[in-house]
């Protein structure tokens, strides 16, 4: 079995986004789930916010998961999660908008704490 998605805390679930290329976590009791770690379900939707990071404020070897967006301007995440599986919304401002792909396992270097 592959864990695509980790407790974090006692009322926190992580799952690695790959349109986002990081953590995402949602906080089981506003959002329900199915209790599976390897097959995923969230209801309702997920809307994650951000902000680019202005140029010359990231590391050089930080590659920007939303390309088209500016630097210093709004990111959007939008997405459902349904058995293992995750549904990018036209609204996200990543390259996987529109995309639906297999929720992926959880990178070996990557923390489920964060």
């Amino acid at each position: 079995m592959t864990a695509r998605a980790k407790p974090a805390h006692p009322d926190r679930v992580h799952f690695w986004c790959p349109g986002c290329e990081e953590v995402h976590g949602i906080t089981v009791g506003t959002w329900t789930w199915n209790g599976d770690l390897e097959r995923p379900t969230f209801s309702p939707s997920i809307l994650i916010r951000g902000n680019q990071w202005p140029k010359g404020e990231y590391p050089e070897y930080y590659k920007p998961a939303h390309p088209d967006v500016q630097p210093g301007d709004d990111t959007v995440c939008h997405s459902f999660v349904t058995v293992g599986r995750i549904q990018f919304l036209g609204d996200c401002t990543h390259e996987l908008a529109g995309q639906t792909v297999d929720l992926p396992a959880w990178p070996d270097d990557t923390r489920s704490d964060a």
